[in-house]
């Protein structure tokens, strides 16, 4: 695993969503899981399995909400779609703000590996000066993505100074950590491979 670098959120992630016209998590009987993301996929059914103690009938889907509502109880939407939607109506489940309420964790929904077998030219990367440069900028990444989202500055804002988190640390290691046991646990990953930095 590449060292001190990673995509998470401690508390309030907002573009990581289970989308539900229901009240609550424990009426759900199936959802339409966003086929963007594993991570974000398993991470739901952790959710259920392990905090909730029930399993709904999972459906993979392309991320359009409205179809995936149209048959199911609720939806997994990530990424742009899951920050864009209107949320009249909906009652809306941010998934690390779940995982924080059953855990006490950030999560990592992403970060970066090199092989084993990784090019010399790989291993050279520097993914952390990557990084401090992409946080160095930011302003300018909310400059290009504003039109293309329509969301206030404000809140791309807070998206990139508040609800991710860049940096791996003890508190980041150890939601990792579990998230990798809790999977293991429900059978949803084969096994839990020791992280080397």
């Amino acid at each position: 695993m590449v060292p001190a670098v990673c995509v998470g959120s401690r508390k309030k992630v907002r573009s990581v969503n289970l989308v539900s016209k229901l009240k609550e998590l424990t009426d759900i009987r199936s959802v339409a899981l966003d086929e963007s993301s594993r991570t974000s996929a398993t991470l739901v059914k952790i959710v259920f399995r392990e905090f909730l103690g029930f399993e709904p009938e999972w459906v993979s889907a392309a991320p359009n909400l409205e179809r995936m509502l149209d048959e199911n109880d609720a939806a997994l939407i990530i990424g742009d779609p899951g920050m864009t939607f209107s949320r009249q109506g909906f009652e809306v489940f941010d998934m690390a703000s779940l995982w924080r309420t059953h855990t006490g964790l950030g999560f990592v929904f992403a970060m970066w590996m090199i092989g084993p077998g990784a090019s010399a030219e790989a291993r050279a990367i520097d993914f952390v000066g990557a990084c401090q440069e992409g946080v160095a900028r930011r302003e300018e990444i909310i400059d290009f993505f504003e039109p293309l989202l329509g969301l206030p500055r404000e809140e791309l804002q807070t998206y990139l100074n508040q609800n991710l988190s860049f940096s791996f640390d003890e508190e980041l290691s150890a939601g990792l950590n579990l998230y990798y046991k809790l999977a293991y646990k429900h059978n949803l990953i084969p096994a839990v491979k020791p992280l080397s930095l």
